[in-house]
């Protein structure tokens, strides 16, 4: 295994019944404590084998809940894979896969409530469904439609941001205006190891430490900032290690590991709820796919590396659990991936219903009144749609 993809130890046994989510302590093990980093809390509950790591972790949930997360995690990857295959026939426009990252998705929006807020980033597919999202939605959005953009109704989500890291921010800020009007609201905000590094993203961890916002920051730690392995990034390997210095407890978490993400997160909200002020998440993961559709990653990591994580497959080990627990069966399996795969198809026939071109209203989403010099761009440009017919 390279340090670009780090393992997640199980020290979950550690971890304080309440919180569980702790400002470090100070090592013993380090000879100059006068630079002490501290000691980040790490949680697995469900290991690779589907097998429950530490029973005094595992959430409460009724059999209906379970299979309602599964379902909504196969989802995600039934999206995700005929979404590629729509790009490379020329349907959507260059976008950012998520296999190998369900469980860090649904994991980490599990606890929110309708009044609750979420800032996602470009790769959020599972999140958005789950927040109510739809599926032609994301297609549209991806193919370059504006309508795609729309936040549905009643849902308090932002639309996503492709500048890294530049919606961090935000969420910090939409916290601090849910505090000044003595809200109980919690936002949560994604981000991947790559925006860690960005300044945005650190001053929000220092506005919200300062303000005790109610910010849950979640950084999916998917091992490559696009090329850039996160060792070479960053020189500490824990990144959860930047919250304690800006006053944000932390921990870290198997981001493959559906029940830990949902634990951890649910423990994180019910502390920003309770006026605790934020912290942050790293959701140890990895990104089994592309960074992009215009992205070859064959060029910077190894094949064994991919193999190793398929391994880890966060639907895989989540089967395994609801197979032990005698809720899932290979039929089960089969005939709930169908429904799937066919909700997603005819998403995609209403999406292309509605995805057509309108070349004439180019110049109608810029200004309320257009500047003279654009004035004349357009009357250009449509006498030239008008001679090639184009409606």
């Amino acid at each position: 295994m390279t340090p670009s993809a780090p393992e997640l130890a199980v020290k979950s046994s550690h971890i304080p019944r309440r919180p569980k989510i702790t400002p470090p302590k100070p090592r013993k093990d380090i000879s100059t404590p006068t630079i002490a980093l501290g000691e980040i809390p790490n949680l697995q509950i469900l290991n690779e084998k589907g097998e429950i790591s530490d029973p005094s972790h595992e959430p409460k949930l009724e059999a209906a809940e379970l299979l309602r997360i599964y379902r909504a995690m196969v989802l995600t990857r039934k999206l995700d894979t005929r979404m590629l295959t729509m790009q490379r026939q020329g349907e959507m426009g260059t976008f950012a896969p998520g296999m190998g990252q369900e469980a860090t998705q649904i994991g980490q929006i599990y606890p929110l409530t309708k009044k609750d807020w979420f800032a996602p980033s470009y790769r959020s597919f599972g999140a958005q469904l789950w927040r109510g999202w739809t599926i032609e939605g994301l297609m549209l959005l991806w193919a370059g439609f504006f309508e795609g953009f729309e936040v549905p109704e009643g849902v308090n989500d932002l639309p996503f941001s492709i500048v890294v890291g530049s919606h961090v921010p935000l969420a910090g800020g939409i916290a601090i205006g849910i505090k000044q009007r003595r809200d109980d609201a919690v936002v949560v905000t994604n981000f991947g190891d790559g925006a860690i590094s960005q300044g945005a993203v650190n001053e929000a961890f220092n506005f919200a430490a300062v303000y005790k916002a109610p910010v849950v920051f979640v950084c999916e730690n998917n091992g490559y900032a696009i090329s850039m392995p996160t060792d070479k990034q960053v020189a500490t390997p824990d990144l959860a290690r930047r919250g304690p210095g800006f006053g944000v407890p932390a921990i870290r978490v198997d981001g493959n590991d559906v029940l830990a993400m949902i634990v951890a997160t649910t423990e994180a909200v019910q502390m920003a709820r309770a006026g605790d002020g934020p912290s942050l998440i790293e959701a140890v993961t990895y990104r089994m796919s592309l960074h992009t559709t215009a992205d070859d990653p064959k060029v910077y990591r190894r094949d064994e590396e991919v193999e190793q994580w398929q391994a880890k497959c966060p639907i895989a080990r989540f089967e395994k659990y609801l197979m032990n627990k005698g809720l899932l069966d290979p039929q089960a399996i089969g005939r709930l991936g169908d429904e799937c795969e066919q909700e997603v198809l005819e998403a995609r026939t209403r999406f292309r219903e509605r995805a057509k071109a309108k070349p004439r209203e180019v110049f109608d989403m810029m200004y309320e009144e257009l500047p003279p010099e654009l004035e004349q761009q357009k009357r250009e440009y449509l006498a030239k749609l008008d001679r090639k017919g184009v409606q």
